[in-house]
């Protein structure tokens, strides 16, 4: 049997076979400038930069449980933005609500909230054992190898009084917790009244978020132009003594809470060309130690036109990204000078290109 659970979990992990819903629709992740990452403090402000075609809104929604019911703003207005910094494995999201009616009073999850699906990296297929591939397994030995590892499903608490800020469905709850996930609300209403509320928080996605801990999780790696698989409901309770409530949907599938196939596109979108900089940056690797064999490669931000590397040895080159063979083993200070319409830069790396 372990041997099949093992079999079930890497084609869940693995599998390079996708679908999703609405496919003619890709909604945009801006990235934040490393300079002005949004601090979690439930304070929108941060978020001004952000353009309103980032925005997404109830006309995205659909109340899957009456198809008839039509968004109303004096009952429920939702707008979230979603955020990601080139080089951190985060995702941000702002999601401001204003709600008629809070529902937040009783222990459980009956509570308004916030439920947000998340494939980082496209891998598709059921994550929670309600769906599982097959019925050899059990409900227990699918929860404790699959539910959750593949795509992460949170049960954000709008607000959370006297309980976490979410549910992490699946067996895995520290990606609920720092250092992987932080959240910050902002309100000014009791349970019953109308009123507005802001939430910000961050998550880490994970390719592998599996139950025997964080120390053999696998984030994905978040990169421009990505596409990721996301999705999100919106569980809007107007009274504490019924189970009733309306599911406001970004899919079209009401299952897509279990099933990642059933997830919406999301692209990473490379800065808006108000933050790009002309600064110079480059990284390097080492391709044969033996033979002191160094590939630059040249990740400049902004225009350039012409580049000049001096390699700490008295070489130099005017490639874009050249491969330099050193003659001798030390550590080197590399330069690299760009060029451009917008002027010069300059980036100097001690003692980071290190043969022996």
């Amino acid at each position: 049997m372990s041997r099949l659970i093992s079999i079930i979990v890497l084609a869940l992990v693995c599998s390079p076979n996708f679908a999703l819903d609405r496919p003619d629709t890709t909604f945009k992740i801006f990235q934040f400038p490393p300079n002005m990452i949004p601090r979690i403090d439930g304070d929108p402000e941060d978020w001004k930069i952000v353009p309103d075609d980032y925005s997404i809104g109830m006309d995205q929604l659909v109340d899957d449980t009456n198809k008839d019911h039509k968004p109303d703003p004096k009952d429920l207005d939702v707008r979230v933005k979603v955020g990601w910094v080139k080089g951190l494995n985060r995702l941000y999201f702002l999601y401001e609500a204003y709600d008629n009616y809070w529902d937040f009073s009783k222990p459980g999850l009956h509570n308004d909230t916030f439920e947000l699906v998340v494939d980082g990296d496209l891998s598709g297929g059921p994550l929670i054992e309600r769906f599982q591939p097959t019925k050899e397994l059990s409900e227990r030995d699918a929860h404790f190898s699959m539910h959750g590892v593949q795509a992460q499903n949170y049960h954000i608490m709008t607000p959370a009084v006297g309980k976490d800020w979410a549910l992490a469905w699946g067996c895995n709850s520290y990606v609920k917790s720092l250092p992987y996930a932080n959240a910050a609300y902002s309100y000014h209403f009791k349970p019953g009244e109308a009123g507005k509320l802001v939430l910000e928080f961050w998550i880490t996605p994970f390719d592998y978020a599996g139950c025997e801990g964080p120390q053999r999780a696998v984030e994905s790696v978040l990169t421009e132009n990505k596409l990721i698989g996301m999705s999100w409901a919106v569980m809007d309770y107007d009274n504490p003594d019924s189970e009733a409530h309306a599911f406001w949907n970004l899919s079209r599938q009401h299952t897509m809470y279990g099933k990642a196939d059933e997830l919406v596109g999301f692209r990473l979108m490379p800065l808006e060309p108000r933050f790009v900089r002309f600064d110079a940056n480059w990284s390097f690797q080492i391709v044969d130690m033996d033979r002191r064999l160094v590939a630059f490669r040249d990740e400049s931000t902004g225009k350039a036109t012409s580049w000049k590397w001096t390699f700490g040895d008295g070489s130099a080159s005017t490639e874009r990204n050249p491969i330099h063979q050193y003659g001798a083993g030390a550590d080197y200070t590399v330069v690299l000078e760009i060029e451009g319409p917008a002027g010069k830069s300059r980036r100097e790396k001690i003692w980071d290109v290190a043969v022996r």
